[in-house]
């Protein structure tokens, strides 16, 4: 891999930090430090702290999109039941341990109450991005008759909303993965139960 440009490592300090102190206590001097950086010197990729974190949330929803997908972005249509359960445990590895991802979850808890961009992203993130991208999953799944016909949109919100929960007691609670993740797959291997065709 090449060596990380000055304003990805901006962005990468600024990640860290707005994960750990929230946007308001962090400052541009501090995000230049610990990006090796003078902080007036950050001026020269950013015009402040405002467009470094929606530089933030733009390279970071990108990062998303490609590596667990999104309702415009599905790499495939899962062919039966057990590979929706297998791929949807993939996803679930990935949302918990990547460490970008994480540090987005924090920052998104922390601001979703002070700013309506950081808002209405919380919302996409944790729970209309995800059930938009499952309803068209599983429309596509009831059209090969995988899955019984029924209304996608409340099947997708039964699907993802107890995940988005539990992934946020391991972020709170990560000693408590394995119980989290034990409930994640009775929770899926009943909504097979229920729907599979």
């Amino acid at each position: 891999m090449g060596k990380a440009s000055t304003r990805d490592k901006i962005l990468d300090a600024a990640l860290t930090l707005f994960s750990e102190k929230g946007y308001d206590g962090v400052g541009v001097d501090l995000i230049g430090e610990n990006a090796g950086i003078k902080g007036p010197s950050l001026y020269r990729h950013f015009k402040g702290k405002e467009d470094i974190l929606n530089s933030l949330i733009e390279k970071v929803g990108a990062y998303y999109e490609l590596n667990f997908g999104s309702e415009n972005h599905i790499d495939r249509i899962p062919e039966s039941v057990e590979e929706l359960l297998t791929f949807s445990m993939e996803r679930i590895r990935f949302t918990m341990h990547d460490v970008t991802l994480q540090k987005t979850r924090r920052i998104l808890v922390m601001e979703q109450f002070r700013n309506p961009r950081i808002a209405e992203l919380t919302s996409k993130h944790h729970m209309d991005g995800l059930q938009g991208m499952f309803q068209k999953i599983f429309e596509a799944m009831m059209e090969m008759k995988i899955l019984k016909m029924d209304d996608a949109g409340t099947m997708a919100l039964e699907f993802v909303a107890p995940v988005s929960l539990l992934i946020h007691t391991y972020d709170r609670q990560p000693e408590r993965e394995a119980e989290v993740m034990e409930k994640i797959k009775k929770h899926f291997e009943h909504f097979a139960k229920m729907y599979a065709n």
